[in-house]
C-alpha cells in the first residue's frame, strides 16, 4: 500500500534542490559581477598586521648643549609584488633583472640575493623589503632614478619600488663617550648599555600599536607621536674629548692593554668625563663588538673590578685616623717585612725604609706600615669602615652594567686572617674605578660621600627636571678628611711626583697592583687618584692603566696622565692657579 504522503516528500525534495541550485547560481553571478570585483579589491585593505610604532627617540646632549646622540632619517626600500603579478610572463625576467642590478648598485645586495627575494616571497605577500636603514642621500638618488625611468618600457624602469622613511639612532661624535652613552642597534628600539639602556623608558617615550596594511599603496600616514624625553648629561664634551685623547696616547705610549680615566666633581658627584680606551664607534654597529669582550667590557669604569693596590691605602689610613688609633705624627719602624696571619708580607720594592711617620708611610707607599695600621684597627673596625666607604657594593650610578666588586669579610668561607693585612694595601679585594672615586669623595668633600651620576637633567613636555646632588654617607669626619688630604698633598710635594701641576696644590696617591702576585708574571694595574685644589676641591681624577709594558709603576705611567688631564681641565673649567684664586677671593 502506497504512502499517501509520498508526493509531498517528492515535491519538497524538488523545491529544496531548485532553491539550492538557484542559490549557487546567484553566488557565481555575484562573484563575477563588477561590484564584487570592487569589494574584493577593497578587502585588501584589511590584509596586514599589527605593528608597534615608537615615537621619535629623545636626544642626548652634554651639559653645554652639544648633541651626543640624535636621530637621522633613513629609508626602507621595498617592492610592490602586484607589479610583477600584472606583468606578462615574458616581461618578468627583464623586470627582475633591472631591479636586481639596481639593488646591487645602490643597496649593497648581491644580484642573487635580490633575485631570490623576488622569486621566493613569503606566502600571500604583496610587498617585500629589499633593504632597510638606507641612508637618506642614497634613497634620494634612487627615488630620482626611479622617477626619471618611470615612462620607460617594462624591464627598463623601477616602477614598483617604494620608499618608507623612518628615524634611526645616530651618534654625531662617533666614538666620543660611547662607553657612557651606549647604543641602540638597528632594528631594535631598546637601548643597550650606558645611558641608552639605563634611561630607555625616558628616551623611548610611549609606543602605540597600529594596524598596517600589507599593500604599501594603502598605507596611511602615521600619527604624530609625542617624542621621548631629551637628556642632558653632566659630561663636558670638550673635557671628554681631551681626556680620551690623553688616554689614547697614554695607552699607546705605555704599551698598556687598556685604560680608564674618570673625572668627577667631588662635591656634587657629577661625572665631568669618563674615558676608556679602546672604545667602539657607535655608528658602525657591524664592528661595534670588535673591541669588546669579557676582559674589555664597554665601560670598565663601572663594569670591571680589579685589585686597586696602593691607591686603596688612603681608605685604610682614613679609617685609622678617624678611629683615633693613629695620628699623622705617629711613627713606624719599617724592617721591609712583617709577618701577619702567619704569612710574610714585603714592601712593593723590597726596600727597608726605617723610621717613618704616617705621612712618610703614604709618601713611600710602605706596605708593612699599612699592614701595621690595619692591625691597630682590627677586623671589626677595618671592615666596618670599608663597608661605609661602599667597597664591595655598587654605587648605584645611573648607567647600566655596574659591577659590585668584592670585599670578603671575617666569617666568610674564603676569608683568612692574612686578608686584613693584604686588604690594607689594596690586594685580595676588588673595586671598580667608580667605587674608588665615590669612596674618595668623602676625603675630598669634608667627610661626605656623594652619589656619582651622569644625568644632569631631562626635558619633557617643555619642562626640565634636574638631578639634585645627593650625599649617601659620611664614613669619616670633616677633620679626618682635611688631615688626610693635607698628608697626601705633602707626600706628593716631598716626593716630587710626576702628578704635580705648577700653581695648584693637589692631593693624591699612586697605586701599583701586581696582577699575579704568586707567579712569574710581573704584569700590573697602574693607578693614580687625586683631587684639587686641596683647600676647595673642584675635581677628582682617577687613572687606571691595565698591564703597561714600558713601566709597571703607577708613579711612572699613571701619575703623568693625571697631570695632563688636570692641565686641560683647569682651563676648560676656568679654575685659576691657587694664588690668583685666593687673591680674587680676598684671602
Amino acid at each position: 500500500m502506497k504512502n499517501p504522503h509520498t508526493w509531498r516528500y517528492l515535491t519538497m525534495q524538488f523545491l529544496l534542490a531548485f532553491f539550492g541550485f538557484s542559490l549557487l547560481a546567484q553566488i557565481i553571478r555575484i562573484q563575477n559581477s563588477a561590484e564584487a570585483k570592487v569589494i574584493l579589491a577593497e578587502s585588501g585593505k584589511y590584509e596586514g598586521r599589527e605593528v608597534i610604532y615608537y615615537p621619535s627617540r629623545g636626544e642626548i646632549y652634554d651639559r653645554r648643549g652639544h648633541l651626543l646622540a640624535g636621530n637621522q632619517t633613513v629609508y626602507e626600500v621595498g617592492l610592490d609584488l602586484n607589479i610583477m603579478n600584472d606583468l606578462d610572463p615574458s616581461e618578468l625576467p627583464a623586470f627582475q633583472n633591472n631591479i636586481a642590478l639596481t639593488a646591487q648598485l645602490y643597496l649593497g645586495m648581491t644580484y642573487n640575493q635580490a633575485i631570490d627575494k623576488m622569486s621566493n616571497p613569503p606566502p600571500n605577500a604583496v610587498y617585500i623589503v629589499l633593504a632597510d636603514y638606507v641612508p637618506a642621500e642614497k634613497a634620494d638618488e634612487l627615488i630620482k632614478l626611479r622617477d626619471s625611468m618611470s615612462s620607460n618600457p617594462v624591464g627598463q624602469n623601477l616602477n614598483g619600488m617604494h620608499f618608507k622613511e623612518h628615524l634611526h639612532r645616530s651618534y654625531p661624535e662617533y666614538s666620543l663617550a660611547s662607553n657612557v652613552i651606549g647604543i641602540v642597534p638597528p632594528q631594535d628600539e631598546q637601548g643597550h648599555s650606558g645611558v641608552e639602556e639605563k634611561h630607555n623608558s625616558l628616551l623611548a617615550g610611549t609606543p602605540i600599536k597600529i594596524w598596517v596594511p600589507s599593500n604599501p599603496n594603502q598605507a596611511q600616514e602615521l600619527l604624530n607621536l609625542p617624542a621621548g624625553a631629551n637628556l642632558i648629561l653632566t659630561i663636558l664634551r670638550e673635557l671628554q674629548a681631551a681626556t680620551e685623547e690623553i688616554l689614547d696616547a697614554a695607552v699607546t705610549d705605555s704599551g698598556a692593554e687598556a685604560g680608564t680615566v674618570v673625572v668627577m666633581d667631588p662635591k656634587t658627584g657629577e661625572i665631568l668625563a669618563m674615558a676608556t680606551s679602546p672604545r667602539p664607534n657607535m655608528n658602525d654597529y657591524a664592528h661595534y663588538g670588535d673591541t669588546l669582550s669579557s676582559e674589555h667590557p664597554l665601560n670598565p669604569a663601572i663594569s670591571k673590578d680589579y685589585e686597586p693596590g696602593s691607591v686603596f691605602k688612603i681608605f685604610t689610613m682614613a679609617a685609622a685616623l678617624d678611629k683615633g688609633v693613629v695620628k699623622p705624627e705617629d711613627t713606624y719602624w719599617d724592617h721591609g717585612i712583617i709577618i701577619f696571619g702567619g704569612v710574610p708580607i714585603h714592601n712593593w720594592n723590597n726596600t727597608t725604609w726605617g723610621q717613618q711617620d704616617m705621612t712618610g708611610c703614604l709618601q713611600h707607599s710602605i706596605n708593612t706600615c699599612l699592614v701595621w695600621v690595619a692591625s691597630q684597627l682590627g677586623n671589626y673596625n677595618f671592615y666596618s669602615y670599608m663597608q661605609k666607604f661602599g667597597i664591595g657594593h655598587t654605587t648605584g650610578i645611573d648607567l647600566a652594567g655596574e659591577a659590585p666588586g668584592q670585599l670578603k669579610l671575617p666569617g666568610d668561607e674564603l676569608w683568612h686572617p692574612v686578608e686584613l693585612g693584604t686588604n690594607a694595601f689594596g690586594q685580595g679585594l676588588s673595586a671598580t674605578p667608580i667605587q674608588m672615586v665615590m669612596a674618595a669623595s668623602a676625603i675630598a668633600n669634608d667627610g661626605r660621600m656623594v652619589y656619582p651620576h651622569v644625568l644632569y637633567g631631562s626635558v619633557q613636555d617643555g619642562q626640565q627636571y634636574n638631578t639634585s646632588p645627593m650625599v649617601i654617607g659620611s664614613p669619616i669626619s670633616a677633620a679626618t678628611a682635611h688631615t688626610l688630604s693635607e698628608m697626601l698633598t705633602i707626600s706628593l710635594e716631598e716626593e716630587g711626583s710626576k702628578a704635580l701641576v705648577p700653581g695648584y696644590r693637589l692631593a693624591g696617591k699612586t697605586g701599583t697592583a701586581q696582577i699575579s702576585p704568586y707567579g712569574a708574571n710581573d704584569a700590573t694595574n697602574a693607578s693614580f687618584i687625586g683631587w684639587g685644589p686641596v683647600d676647595d676641591p673642584k675635581f677628582m681624577v682617577y687613572v687606571w692603566l691595565e698591564k703597561p709594558r714600558t713601566s709597571i709603576w703607577g708613579s711612572e705611567v699613571a701619575a703623568p696622565v693625571f697631570k695632563q688631564v688636570v692641565e686641560r681641565l683647569v682651563v676648560l673649567l676656568g679654575i685659576p692657579p691657587d694664588n690668583v684664586r685666593l687673591q680674587l677671593a680676598g684671602q
